[in-house]
């Protein structure tokens, strides 16, 4: 597979895998427990190292290539590709930024390929700055090392990373106040997980809340120390196209699945009504089924372009952040609108527990939250297009 090659690769998430993931997606659910078997399995197969380049003992892949993986996966067990996505996030990050000649995040690479799993822990409750502020606390050690204090949220693979990404605000500092962001090791201690997801949705991430008590990140994983709000810092970039891209493909891959769904419901069911025949000839559920492919149509190829515009070094300029809040906005909302028409389609079997569209409609919820939202996403468009609002 050449580096920018987008087939899918069948052998990395073969259909027998994905079967079995899928399969064991609703038992996940229904117990609100980690995908631990789904996790060994894609651990076995090197998906974790999909992004890590071949020299660090990865597979190569480009973030094109992966997001298409990542939309298969979606596919068969949302979930489990939404907390896979955070380690992946982590590793597209250190590639964009190699790939631009920045190695300060080599490290991840490097780690990623000796088998560490790294979490995404940025977001903090009521913080709608996002990466341009925190209230977590980043405090300076003699050493160069920081000591973190505060609450993230929504700390997905909890269970089961070594590597936890994180950031804070450095307000003692002669230099202050900076944001900084840092690396800390499981095994250095100075946090606390709070076994509290028990949500509506995607609940095999266990996404649990991750307390920071003095977690330590040692001066050589301290990888920026950035002036809080808007920064050009390559770093910014990397994290708003590898969250933004690679969200947005697990989202293409729950409106994929809906969409299979459906067409497999107006095929099964039948009408008195229309002499017992199946619902795929009736115009008003063709209609809906019509709808929603055409809504999912157009989302492969926007991901395929902005993944292969990273990928290629390509120069938005000022629209950067625009396509890319546009993408993930796009993916999360046509997702909701496709499921809700599979669900239609397929009549009030959904609405028992265990039915996997049912599912799918808990799970698509979550698209509202990531960031950015849709409010957040409509300001970045905004100003981009028509400049800052006056004074």
């Amino acid at each position: 597979m050449t580096e920018h090659d987008t087939s899918p690769d069948t052998t990395l998430l073969s259909d027998d895998l994905l079967s079995r993931i899928r399969e064991r997606a609703a038992g996940y659910d229904r117990d609100n427990r980690f995908f631990t078997e789904d996790f060994a399995e894609l651990a076995d197969e090197g998906y974790l190292r999909a992004l890590v380049p071949t020299e660090f003992g990865g597979l190569g892949l480009s973030l094109q290539q992966t997001a298409r993986l990542q939309a298969r996966l979606a596919a068969a067990a949302p979930a489990t590709a939404l907390a896979v996505n955070m380690h992946l996030v982590w590793t597209g990050i250190a590639k964009a930024l190699r790939d631009r000649g920045d190695d300060s995040l080599e490290f991840v690479l490097r780690e990623a390929g000796q088998g560490e799993v790294f979490a995404f822990g940025l977001s903090e409750a009521g913080n709608d700055l996002v990466l341009f502020g925190s209230t977590t606390e980043a405090r300076p050690e003699s050493d160069g090392s920081y000591r973190f204090h505060g609450r993230k949220i929504f700390t997905s693979l909890s269970p089961a990373w070594t590597r936890l990404g994180t950031m804070g605000l450095d307000s003692t500092s002669d230099d202050a106040p900076k944001i900084v962001y840092g690396f800390i090791e499981r095994t250095g201690g100075g946090f606390e997980i709070r076994e509290d997801w028990d949500t509506l949705g995607m609940r095999a991430t266990q996404s649990n809340t991750t307390v920071l008590e003095g977690a330590r990140a040692s001066a050589d994983r301290v990888v920026r120390r950035l002036d809080p709000g808007p920064n050009p810092d390559p770093l910014v970039f990397a994290i708003f196209a590898n969250f933004e891209i690679l969200l947005a493909a697990v989202y293409t891959g729950i409106g994929s699945r809906a969409l299979d769904l459906a067409v497999e419901a107006a095929h099964r069911r039948t009408s008195l009504k229309n002499d017992g025949r199946s619902y795929a000839n009736d115009p008003d559920i063709r209609w809906r089924v019509a709808e929603a492919a055409i809504e999912q149509d157009a989302l492969l190829p926007q991901l395929d372009a902005l993944a292969g515009d990273v990928d290629t070094l390509a120069d938005h300029g000022r629209l950067w952040f625009p396509k890319l809040v546009g993408l993930k906005v796009r993916a999360t909302e046509t997702a909701r609108r496709v499921v809700d028409q599979a669900i239609r389609v397929s009549g009030g079997s959904t609405f028992f527990a265990g039915n996997e569209l049912g599912r799918l409609y808990r799970d698509v919820l979550a698209g509202i939250f990531h960031p950015s939202d849709a409010e957040s996403a409509h300001n970045t468009v905004a100003n981009a297009w028509l400049g800052p609002v006056e004074d």
